[in-house]
């Protein structure tokens, strides 16, 4: 039985040894594109900053497809329309702004127009209707009765989402509902990004 354990811990640490040095290559990888994060706000009169972007990057695609900030749906009603780093960012930071600038006139919390960027800008009303304050719950809500019903699933078909932070939220997301742990997972990345850049 000890002999089970102690293998058992060390299958353990090697995973998470493994998935340290993963997150490592990966939060350098968007790194790479800091200058070119300074390059757009600094074109831009926004309330967005660095670390919001460079953890919205790490979130969407870790950097590692042109459209950097997954922004072309918001440019053209398109996926993967945008095959230009710099033009994906550029436009993800005009989306993300204009939703900061809505979530301040109706009097929302940052998060809500973090995860706006994620459901589209109508969310911010929503919250701005429900509290104020984007949570699990109105997003969950949200994304059941507003999104997913608006792209055809009308029956609530759920599938499991395998992310720690969705696993440890019932792990539920709906089938074309958005994604509902966005704003969370930008966050926890903000924070993961600035533990990982010290090394």
């Amino acid at each position: 039985m000890k002999k089970l354990i102690r293998i058992l811990l060390l299958f353990l640490l090697i995973f998470f040894g493994y998935k340290c040095y993963q997150t490592y290559g990966s939060v350098k990888q968007v790194m790479t594109y800091q200058s070119m994060v300074q390059e757009v706000l600094a074109e831009n009169d926004t309330k967005a900053n660095e670390e919001l972007v460079l953890a919205m990057i790490y979130t969407e695609t870790k950097g590692r497809t042109a459209d950097v900030m997954q922004s072309s749906e918001s440019a053209s009603g398109y996926a993967n329309t945008i095959t230009d780093s710099k033009e994906s960012i550029r436009q993800g930071v005009v989306f993300l702004s204009t939703n900061l600038g809505l979530a301040e006139v109706a009097g929302v919390d940052v998060w809500t127009a973090v995860q706006a960027y994620n459901f589209g800008p109508a969310y911010i009303e929503y919250v701005a209707q429900n509290g104020g304050v984007n949570s699990l719950e109105l997003a969950e809500e949200y994304s059941k009765t507003v999104v997913a019903p608006s792209l055809g699933n009308t029956s609530q078909e759920t599938y499991i989402y395998y992310h720690p932070i969705a696993l440890l939220n019932g792990g539920k997301l709906y089938v074309n509902g958005g994604n509902i742990y966005y704003s969370r997972q930008v966050r926890f990345n903000m924070y993961m990004m600035r533990l990982f850049n010290l090394f």
